[in-house]
């Protein structure tokens, strides 16, 4: 304490840098009633049974009412005596909300200079149930908590303590910092993200990601009810795997793979087997564009046992169908084709992670894309590009905000990929056109990478003597993906 600060000349309390009296509110409010300078509850007011009821079944906020009309009074009159705000009293009288802190009760009862006699036994000044009610004709004898039990209670004293003993671990344990509406704007924004991530610039898309894993980071760091907690869990778990995308989408694998066991975490955390799935998938995902392939065939064999059906399970057997391919595993390959067919036909249940939408579903076109990429490193060139086609139509006919730019310009290069191997060139420049065009800030690295194979195709030496070939190889050479080494926000 600084050696200037003001004090109060009652309780000792540090008093505020605005206030200029000698004394804290509550000390001022209790000296004020004292002297009788305050509002005041007639006596006759407490014979009223129905007052007398409320009291009893410890409905405050029916007291409060009852009290005011009878003794005249206003809210803002009830508030000063009881000490809460009276947007609280407000919400006590219609019902919204309970009194169930023991000391917030206490001051309540105090407050209002409740009889003794109307009072549950710890509240009572005089514990004897012998003694005869007291109408108090002024304001004094008010209401405090007992702080000691009495040798002997009876069973009427010990039910009583149990049940407020009760109440105030009750009123401990729902204690939050967090509201639902909150959760549920929480909920919202990272809708918005999936949603937005598929055709929306991703460096504006990983900042927003940060900011709001940071605002969940802190929540989990506080107090809430069990519930809350574990939707909590589930967000702040869904915000580190969309990170973990992004930072494959950037070319960061360690990136993703840190984001992805911060993922897995929460999962465990939370017991959330929706969220196990998509890590376990996106895992393998990443470990499929790597060169640790058969590593991603063992991810999704976890992870098809994580999930029921629907999109989660189609996701799971097209990225092991592809998977399978680029080690040339056809029999496997294959195998994963047929589950993704079954899983189609089964009628799909939006899960945990799908209701997000956007990146964390699996739509036609994007599987189309998958089974096109399948039939590519196979070998299949011409059922590739009849898969790749219909992702591309699927895309392009579909709604504009569920148009993945990077699914569908990968699912260009397969066609490219096949158009190459069959010798048809002029076709293949084509489809390559849409994807140089591409904004710079939209060239995930996944692109890059598919690029330079297009581009080690072309300068195959049985292309050697096509000039579309070289002209075509000239255009995709040193084709920039995402830099990221440029500032994550402008100056």
């Amino acid at each position: 304490m600084g050696k200037n600060a003001r004090t109060c000349a009652d309780c000792g309390c540090r008093l505020s840098q605005y206030n200029l009296e000698d004394r804290c509110a509550a000390c001022s409010r209790d000296r004020r009633l004292d002297a009788g300078l305050g509002p005041s509850i007639p006596a006759e007011v407490w014979i009223g049974l129905d007052i007398q009821t409320a009291i009893t079944n410890w409905d405050f906020g029916l007291a409060s009412r009852l009290i005011r009309e009878r003794a005249g009074l206003r809210q803002d009159d009830m508030a000063f005596m009881t000490g809460l705000s009276q947007s609280f009293l407000s919400m006590l009288e219609a019902g919204n909300r309970r009194l169930t802190n023991l000391d917030k009760a206490a001051r309540f009862l105090q407050g209002i200079g409740t009889p003794d006699a109307l009072l549950a036994p710890p509240f009572r000044e005089h514990p004897d149930p012998s003694m005869p009610a007291q109408i108090p004709h002024s304001r004094t004898g008010r209401v405090r908590t007992r702080t000691a039990a009495p040798d002997n209670p009876d069973l009427s004293d010990l039910a009583a303590q149990a049940a407020m003993q009760s109440l105030h671990f009750t009123d401990e344990i729902a204690k939050t910092n967090v509201t639902d509406v909150e959760l549920e704007g929480l909920e919202f924004t990272l809708t918005q993200i999936a949603s937005d991530y598929v055709h929306a610039p991703l460096r504006r898309i990983f900042t927003d990601l940060v900011t709001t894993r940071d605002r969940l980071f802190a929540l989990l760091t506080g107090r809430q009810p069990v519930g809350q907690t574990r939707e909590l869990l589930l967000l702040t778990g869904t915000s580190c795997l969309l990170l973990a995308h992004a930072s494959q989408n950037l070319g960061d694998e360690d990136a993703a793979i840190a984001q992805l066991q911060t993922a897995w975490t929460f999962a465990e955390q939370a017991d959330h087997n929706d969220l196990r799935a998509w890590v376990k998938g996106t895992a393998a995902l990443i470990a499929e564009w790597s060169t640790r392939r058969q590593t991603a065939l063992d991810y999704t064999r976890q992870a098809i046992q994580l999930t029921p059906g629907g999109q989660t399970r189609i996701r799971i057997a097209a990225i092991e169908a592809r998977a399978a391919a680029r080690i040339g595993d056809r029999t496997t390959a294959m195998g994963a084709l047929e589950n993704l067919q079954r899983a189609r036909d089964q009628s799909a249940v939006p899960d945990a992670l799908t209701r997000f939408g956007g990146l964390l579903t699996f739509p036609e076109a994007k599987q189309e894309y998958y089974i096109g990429g399948t039939f590519a490193l196979l070998g299949e060139h011409q059922r590739a590009e009849q898969h790749a086609s219909t992702a591309i139509e699927l895309y392009e006919n579909g709604p504009k905000e569920h148009r993945s730019y990077g699914d569908e310009a990968l699912a260009r290069l397969v066609i490219v990929t096949a158009r190459v191997m069959a010798g048809e060139i002029d076709g293949a420049g084509e489809q390559l056109q849409p994807i140089l065009k591409l904004p710079a800030d939209r060239r995930i690295r996944q692109l890059g990478d598919a690029m330079r194979t297009v581009t080690r195709l072309l300068e195959e030496p049985r292309l050697a003597r096509s000039p579309v070939a070289r002209e075509i190889a000239d255009a995709t050479r040193g084709y920039q993906a995402i830099d990221t080494r440029t500032k994550a926000l402008a100056p």
